[in-house]
């Protein structure tokens, strides 16, 4: 993680053995939100497949049975009483990825200008510092 605040980064620079270690906590920092990220879009994709899949049912064969996976247990339902329930998951996972990419943007910028600050460059294959 990055230093603990912003107030007592931006009132002491790090010293140059410290930027490197700052550096990479950034970038795995931004590394697992994306991995979150990831993980989060496809789930959404397998609950728009399973609405997209179900939702004709809903006219046509309303009580057709369908089985609804919970906690590592098949449950029997009909098509009726699970469609409500997969998409308010889905509404949720849609806005706990919205929180996601909204948290990974800031800590983008929050990156960046931290090293724009520290005059930190990358290259292909060493990291610069200007002190």
């Amino acid at each position: 993680m990055p230093p603990k605040s912003v107030a007592a980064q931006q009132t002491r620079k790090p010293d140059p053995q410290e930027v490197p270690i700052i550096f990479q906590r950034y970038r795995t920092e931004l590394q697992n939100l994306a991995q979150k990220i990831g993980e989060i879009e496809s789930e959404m994709e397998e609950h728009a497949l399973v609405l997209s899949t179900l939702k004709p049912l809903k006219e046509s064969d309303p009580s057709r049975t369908c089985y609804r996976l919970i906690g590592g247990t098949l449950v029997k339902r009909n098509v009726v009483d699970v469609i409500p329930n997969l998409e308010t998951n889905f509404n949720g996972i849609k806005e706990v990825l919205e929180s996601l990419v909204k948290n990974y943007k800031n800590k983008e910028g929050e990156f960046e200008a931290w090293r724009k600050e520290m005059g930190v460059q990358v290259s292909r294959f060493t990291l610069m510092y200007d002190k």
